[in-house]
């Protein structure tokens, strides 16, 4: 389990792509890995990996075939530079939301603008994990816990400030960057839920409306 508060910024070292998968090794920047521990959990832009090997300096991990498929690890090179967050523990000042390091979408940056010091990011929103988008509610971009302003019928805004830039990868973004975009996971058990009490199945489609919201007591 993560927060989304990034600890540093990493670099792909070297990246190998087979049949059977990838193995990943990253230098961790300013990471403290003085804790870290075989099997531990390093969120690598928002994808929770495994610790198979590691030095003060480093650490590798394996990536299968389906998160290459759902993330945008596929497209990875040497040179790539990735934001990192060590999993949390139960002393960790939890400073922003549940992130289970669970890729739900590779979407594309649509656009940016100035916004006084800050920086407005118009990112896509695919059909499918629209539902589970809220205005003033919280999603994670590559790691980053973030909160989404505003939405159009096919995108949302993110307003980011100038601390945030400074201790993430989001300054190299452009339009046409894809990033990997992670839902709140308390949308989604809340889907589950309503659908259990609501007898119906569920799919990967939301049938989550506002009749059936009010009809389970959440709202008048």
């Amino acid at each position: 389990m993560f927060t989304g508060i990034i600890e540093a910024i990493g670099t792909v070292k070297a990246i190998n792509i087979s049949s059977m998968g990838a193995r990943i090794t990253l230098e961790v920047g300013s990471l403290d890995m003085s804790d870290v521990k075989l099997g531990d959990s390093i969120a690598t832009n928002g994808i929770c990996l495994t610790v198979v090997d590691f030095d003060n300096k480093h650490f590798s991990a394996d990536v299968s075939n389906e998160t290459l498929k759902r993330t945008g690890f596929a497209n990875y090179s040497v040179g790539q530079r990735v934001n990192l967050e060590k999993a949390m523990l139960p002393t960790t000042r939890f400073g922003g939301h549940i992130v289970s390091g669970h890729v739900d979408a590779v979407v594309e940056i649509a656009q940016i603008n100035d916004n006084g010091n800050a920086k407005d990011y118009w990112l896509a929103m695919p059909s499918d994990i629209a539902p589970y988008i809220a205005e003033k509610g919280s999603i994670t971009v590559d790691g980053v816990s973030l909160t989404v302003n505003s939405l159009t019928e096919d995108q949302f805004r993110l307003t980011i400030v100038p601390h945030t830039a400074e201790q993430t990868i989001m300054p190299s973004y452009s339009s046409g960057t894809k990033v990997n975009i992670e839902v709140d996971v308390m949308a989604r058990y809340i889907e589950r839920l309503l659908m259990k009490k609501d007898n119906k199945h569920h799919d990967a489609s939301s049938n989550v409306t506002e009749e059936l919201l009010a009809r389970s007591g959440f709202i008048k």
